[in-house]
């Protein structure tokens, strides 16, 4: 009985007769001949059928056959570097399962908005399957790293009664006889509970902004991954940021080398990224951008524009730090050396791709939070729970989360988020 592979396996099968379970991602013939590309999957392979080699039926099936159509194929794999992803297939017989005709998305160019009303069927191509493979690694690597640092994973709730970074961006819910609830901006404020029991943890799952915003680097729903440290500080934060981008990126170049190259990325510009990234303070950030030609003043966030020019200047990204304490989060804590800054980080991504991790050091203090929540306008009573953190055994913790979505739009060097995720959710975009 021929054994069934996988194409990703090809290479520990030259010289053997295997079946492929697939689909006919495109043909085209010659004479007797017919070229057949094949996906499984696990990858992309050319199989050639010879009308010599096969029966009648096998060659009449294939030969009306289309785009997408599921197959069984049985053939002789061989090395062969001219090929998509170095192998071949010699055709000996072939099974059509579902013989498959006008499949909407063919090999020509078709626009945005065809393409996303067709997201179901587009996965199916090659960009797209390689961009969903090295999220797939990031992630992994980055779950490997943080368990082999001894975090622990602790799942956060979807559903909570509060803000974590502000209320206007908030996806209400009704929730039973409790009024309305809201779809969770970020795991933090649960993990910062979480971290006083396990010490050092992290959750990773799907948060929601309701923010009206367009623009190639923002979604409605995004997955992160946030890690959070009890008696740690800002630096030992960003110390654990730094190196798991950078074990990532390691173990992607590593095992998703053929991907990267189908999407044409610059592999060199992912190789130069090392430890340590620079840190550059938030006055001298303002500096560096208005001496640009930026009009952002001092006191406010940075945006798109901005973070990209204070990244273009390195090959590494970088790790802007303090920002105003009046323009970040209830929760930040106060920078120690003058209050005005908070003890607060983003990293920004090189070659304009920007912030791709954003935390800091949380306030200790019980009263120093009461107050914070008081000067944001934030209900007390949802926060209860919050502040009683600081009263049985506060210590100095910190964290930080990293988007996903961003970070793989980064590292596979595309220019929309959109295709970093099978089924994105955007401003005008809920559908399919």
């Amino acid at each position: 009985m021929t054994a069934i592979a996988r194409i990703q396996d090809f290479k520990s099968h030259v010289g053997s007769t295997v079946k492929v379970q697939g689909w006919i991602h495109n043909k085209r013939s010659s004479g007797k001949l017919q070229f057949l590309i094949l996906r499984d999957g696990t990858g992309f392979a050319q199989a050639v059928v010879s009308k010599a080699a096969v029966s009648e039926e096998a060659w009449t099936s294939l030969d009306k056959s289309g785009q997408e159509t599921s197959v069984e194929v049985t053939g002789l794999v061989k090395e062969d570097k001219r090929a998509p992803g170095g192998f071949e297939m010699d055709v000996k017989d072939a099974t059509v399962i579902q013989s498959t005709h006008e499949f909407p998305i063919t090999p020509k160019e078709h626009g945005t908005a065809f393409l996303m009303e067709n997201r179901h069927l587009w996965l199916r191509s090659e960009k797209q399957h390689a961009i969903i493979r090295i999220r797939h690694t990031v992630i992994k690597a980055f779950r490997d790293y943080l368990d082999e640092q001894g975090f622990t994973l602790v799942d956060t709730p979807i559903f909570t009664p509060a803000a974590c970074e502000g209320t206007t961006t908030l996806f209400g819910v009704p929730y039973f006889d409790e009024g309305t609830a809201y779809l969770t901006q970020s795991g933090q404020l649960y993990n910062e509970a979480n971290a006083a029991a396990h010490g050092r943890v992290y959750c990773f799952g799907p948060t929601f902004r309701a923010e009206k915003s367009k623009t190639r680097r923002h979604l409605t729903e995004f997955w992160m991954i946030e890690p959070e440290m009890a008696f740690a500080h800002l630096a030992d934060a960003f110390e654990v940021a730094q190196n798991m981008i950078c074990f990532a990126i390691q173990r992607v170049l590593a095992t998703r080398r053929l991907e990267l190259e189908r999407l044409g990325r610059d592999l060199a510009r992912l190789e130069k990224v090392r430890t340590p990234f620079p840190w550059v303070h938030y006055d001298d950030a303002i500096r560096i951008i208005r001496e640009k030609g930026s009009k952002t003043e001092w006191g406010s966030d940075f945006g798109g524009t901005d973070e990209t020019v204070l990244a273009e200047s390195f090959d590494q990204p970088i790790i802007v730090h303090r920002f105003p304490s009046a323009i970040k989060a209830f929760y930040m804590e106060p920078d120690p050396q003058d209050p005005k800054y908070s003890l607060s980080a983003d990293i920004l991504a090189p070659e304009g791709y920007g912030e791709i991790v954003g935390g800091g050091e949380r306030i200790s203090d019980p009263d120093l939070l009461l107050k914070r929540l008081h000067d944001h306008g934030l209900p007390e009573e949802a926060f209860r729970w919050y502040i009683d953190l600081r009263k049985y055994g506060s210590m100095p913790h910190a964290g930080f989360g990293l988007g996903v979505e961003r970070f793989v739009t980064w590292i596979c060097g595309i220019d929309h988020l959109r295709e970093t995720i099978a089924f994105p959710r955007m401003l005008y975009r809920i559908y399919p």
